[in-house]
């Protein structure tokens, strides 16, 4: 009997004719200046440990590159650092993002062990098989086809190599589920719309999350992407997931 998963609805910041893709950038250039605070702030710094545990997963495989896709500000990137890779790359389509995590680098002095580069993941500018270890921290659901983005992932990774995803999913049991919804649907654009100038990219974020095929549904298309060994943890009573593929 043959699953069938819905792909993600197209859901996009501004509703407009520009592309996902040039939508999301956008967005991400107009919050970067406040994207670390607010991210710390929304989060009340559980995203941290999430990333903690994210690289968890990479240490038996002792990965010495790493590529970090939509990077932002180079939090991933910089978490990666635990596992001694050689260097880590960090690609991202803002180039607003970019730059503040460039400052971030050198600042704490990590301009030798990470490189961020404008890139996106439907057309990462690297030959095949060239990473031992790719993470992806909250961005997959911005890819603006991504089967095509995790495909384009896969064609990078070495054989053996892992790929991490973090992403926010929905908790499915009460009352988290209804905390949860009131929190993404009313909180977030409120503090957004106060500590932003961009009052639709904390909308968006509710509703990219909506949108976004988690839990079994997104194992189902890694795995029609060509990863193996694909699993599923949820995170803080569903909150969020850490996906794992091999290739």
């Amino acid at each position: 009997m043959r699953t069938f998963v819905l792909m993600p609805e197209t859901v996009t910041p501004y509703n407009n004719e520009a592309t996902k893709k040039e939508q999301v950038a956008e967005m991400f250039d107009n919050i970067a200046y406040r994207y670390d605070f607010l991210n710390q702030l929304l989060s009340l710094g559980i995203h941290k440990g999430w990333r903690k545990k994210s690289i968890r997963f990479l240490k038996p495989l002792q990965p010495k590159q790493i590529l970090d896709v939509a990077t932002g500000t180079g939090d991933f990137a910089i978490a990666a650092l635990k596992l001694d890779p050689d260097k880590v790359t960090g690609v991202d389509i803002s180039e607003g993002m970019l730059k503040f995590g460039r400052e971030k680098l050198v600042k704490e002095n990590l301009t030798g062990k990470i490189e961020l580069l404008t890139g996106d993941s439907e057309n990462l500018p690297f030959p095949d098989n060239s990473f031992d270890a790719i993470t992806v921290g909250f961005g997959v659901r911005n890819f603006e086809n991504l089967e095509k983005g995790l495909q384009n992932m896969l064609r990078v990774l070495r054989p053996g190599g892992m790929l991490v995803v973090l992403e926010f999913s929905r908790p499915r049991k009460f009352p988290v589920k209804q905390l949860y919804n009131f929190y993404f649907k009313r909180v977030c654009p409120f503090v957004g719309r106060v500590f932003s100038k961009d009052a639709r990219a904390y909308s968006y974020l509710n509703e990219s999350v909506n949108a976004f095929p988690d839990g079994d549904d997104f194992l189902t298309i890694m795995k029609k992407t060509g990863y193996t060994d694909v699993n599923c943890r949820p995170l803080s009573f569903g909150i969020a997931s850490i996906y794992t593929g091999k290739k």
